[in-house]
């Protein structure tokens, strides 16, 4: 799968644990449906606040309006998401509605005839997304999937504790960066939260990294190639161990999650460090997993990547994505209606003004009060350049070698010069 900067996708990665929510409307009461009682199994990893009650309370309102569709809701932590997702998708029982983010992972659920072609029951949809939006779940010119947010990834930072550190402002290079990790070690304050143990988070900095180095055409060309032992992408790896050395992570960051108590949002959202590279979501989750909730509010900013002196990327060359939902091909006649009406302006301006969802839908892009969300929408809007994830944008097996190559490249197991080769072996054996 190539990627290169019209593939988009965006981890919208909330919270831990899991349930299972039944909104059954099999009622003897109201009118029927003409294709008699349907049952739409919904699995969905927005599984802390906000969006938890949002989509239930959605569920329950299209269940009152379809008393004879059963709509059985399933939050699932990401991780545990995917893992599911896999075992479903190997058996050949995917679900009826379920989380996407397009790219690598659905071009091969579409060629293993696991998913609906959605291109012409959504086409009263296409005119009123943001174009973009719909490009990683575009496969051979048919859509296999609909976007319900869009954003990037950045860095949040907490103002006061760059404040109190003399950071006077964002960096805008590496060398900036680096510099400020320094200021902030040297007031006492971690300068960045990282998870360790959930891998994907690692592997923004090497991806930015090989952006801000080789440029969009340096990640692209390796998709083509199925070569990522290229001089862009060992420096990329040689950049990311020159911060890994500074020990700029919080105590115990190779064994943190992202989302838990103690984790990498956590981390930010109670004060303990200083910055975290995440995507738009990372106020909500910082919020919802802090012992305040309500996370660090006006203290937190945002600032992009910033560029590495001698580079061929661009500042404005943004990576990241969005969260969409993939049809099971199975999947009764009553899911696409259902997609529909999650996709409407007045459900898009719902999930908008939690602050944990940037709109697809144009019409409700007014909704987006937080901020921050402003922030990232306004970075979005200028960018001259995108990139999907690469553990999205590429097949399963080389995103998954990319993060567990970054892993080991930061646990300092592995250098920069033995990852590129890691990775592609794995992409040549696709």
């Amino acid at each position: 799968m190539t990627a290169h900067l019209t593939r988009r996708t965006l981890l919208g990665l909330v919270g831990a644990g899991t349930g299972a929510y039944l909104l059954s409307g099999c009622s003897d009461d109201g009118p029927s449906d003409p294709d008699g009682p349907q049952s739409i199994n919904w699995w969905h990893i927005q599984n802390t606040e906000p969006m938890l009650p949002v989509w239930a309370a959605m569920a329950q309102t299209y269940r009152d309006t379809h008393p004879n569709v059963t709509v059985e809701v399933q939050p699932l932590e990401n991780e545990a998401f995917k893992a599911r997702l896999t075992t479903a998708t190997q058996a050949g029982s995917p679900p009826d509605l379920f989380q996407s983010w397009g790219g690598g992972v659905l071009r091969q659920q579409v060629e293993a005839g696991l998913v609906k072609d959605l291109t012409d029951d959504v086409a009263s949809l296409v005119g009123g997304l943001v174009p973009a939006s719909l490009l990683p779940y575009t496969i051979d010119d048919r859509i296999y999937g609909v976007p319900f947010d869009l954003g990037m990834v950045g860095f949040w930072y907490n103002k006061d504790l760059f404040a109190a550190a003399g950071v006077a402002a964002p960096p805008t290079s590496w060398a900036g960066l680096v510099e400020a990790v320094g200021k902030l070690k040297a007031a006492g304050t971690v300068p960045i939260a990282l998870a360790g143990k959930d891998k994907w988070p690692a592997h923004y900095y090497w991806a930015y990294l090989a952006m801000r180095i080789g440029g969009l055409g340096a990640l692209q060309q390796a998709a083509d190639d199925k070569n990522f032992d290229t001089p862009d992408f060992v420096a990329a790896g040689e950049r990311l161990k020159e911060l890994v050395d500074l020990q700029p992570f919080q105590r115990g960051f190779l064994g943190a999650e992202y989302s838990s108590p103690d984790g990498q949002a956590a981390t930010v959202g109670n004060g303990q460090a200083a910055m975290e590279l995440m995507g738009q979501w990372a106020p909500s989750v910082q919020a919802s997993s802090s012992t305040s909730k309500e996370g660090l509010g006006d203290k937190l900013g945002f600032f992009p990547f910033p560029t590495v002196d001698g580079g061929k990327g661009s500042a404005t060359e943004a990576f990241g994505g969005g969260n969409g939902f993939a049809v099971g091909k199975d999947a009764p006649a009553a899911t696409v209606d259902f997609l529909k009406f999650l996709l409407s302006a007045d459900n898009q301006r719902t999930a908008a003004q939690t602050g944990a969802v940037l709109p697809t839908v144009t019409e409700a892009a007014s909704a987006i009060t937080d901020p921050n969300n402003k922030t990232v929408a306004e970075n979005l809007a200028g960018a001259t350049g995108f990139q999907l994830y690469l553990d999205q944008a590429y097949p399963p097996a080389v995103g998954q070698q990319v993060n567990d190559s970054v892993a080991e490249l930061i646990a300092g197991t592995k250098t920069a010069a033995q990852i590129v080769k890691d990775i592609t072996s794995v992409a040549k054996s696709q």
